[in-house]
């Protein structure tokens, strides 16, 4: 009979007196020593990070926080209006909206990216075939387009600017470049690379897996969302906006 493998963790044990988090004594090594920041790439590498990689992911975390009375926000301002007893139920609710519309389309342009990356017959003959994909299926690619702001995402050349006085300037924001001449020669407009197409170059380029990259979106978000409970307790909105829906939408039998 074969055994299976026991499984095991990487990331933290404790005992009565001490706590270990990826190899480092919590009590001794992190707590007022280390930012939040540098904290969460730990959690996420099993490395303490270069200061670099820590202000990439602040610039990152920086952006995707706050976005104004978008779906998510919607979304936790009415929750928390139900239930004012369960914050975290209203942080919630907003989190679920991080999807492949809305925020969480850093995560698809990643791995457009490294497509890009490996494939044999370079770059830009990949990118071209990627956006005529997206194209002939009716699909926007991932990481560009805005619905407000246009032609360009204001805070797109901030963070590539970040990253260059990082002196990180990489493969991934290499193909992100190149794909957005793609898109562009392909649609015959300029199409802006958004803030979440810049994320995901500048989450690769540090290292973050693809596959957790909507996770430092949840992140980010969480934190403003907080933000959006706290002003809908002093300043009330919720019921604004269900009244305002409830008199906009009327009703029509079938």
């Amino acid at each position: 009979m074969r055994t299976k493998p026991q499984p095991t963790t990487s990331i933290a044990t404790s005992d009565a007196n001490c706590i270990m988090v990826r190899g480092q004594d919590l009590v001794e090594d992190l707590i007022g020593k280390v930012s939040f920041t540098e904290m969460f790439l730990l959690q996420l590498t099993g490395k303490r990070p270069p200061a670099a990689h820590v202000r990439i992911l602040d610039a990152v975390l920086v952006t995707l926080m706050e976005h104004g009375i978008t779906p998510s926000v919607i979304a936790t301002r009415l929750i928390y209006h139900s239930a004012p007893d369960a914050l975290q139920a209203a942080v919630a609710a907003g989190l679920l909206g991080v999807g492949t519309t809305f925020i969480g389309t850093m995560e698809g342009c990643a791995g457009l990216l490294e497509e890009m990356m490996t494939a044999p017959e370079g770059m830009d003959a990949r990118a071209h075939a990627i956006v005529i994909r997206h194209q002939q299926a009716g699909k926007a690619v991932h990481g560009f387009g805005h619905p407000h702001h246009k032609p360009d995402d204001p805070r797109t050349p901030r963070m590539l600017a970040v990253a260059n006085g990082e002196m990180i300037s990489g493969r991934y924001i290499e193909a992100l470049k190149v794909l957005s001449a793609q898109v562009d020669a392909v649609y015959g407009r300029h199409i802006t690379i958004n803030a979440t197409g810049a994320s995901a170059a500048l989450l690769g380029e540090i290292g973050i897996p693809q596959k957790v990259m909507r996770g430092v979106a949840v992140v980010s978000r969480s934190a403003g969302l907080v933000g959006h409970i706290l002003e809908e307790s002093l300043k009330p909105s919720a019921a604004f906006i269900w009244e305002t829906i409830d008199e906009a939408i009327p009703y029509a039998a079938d």
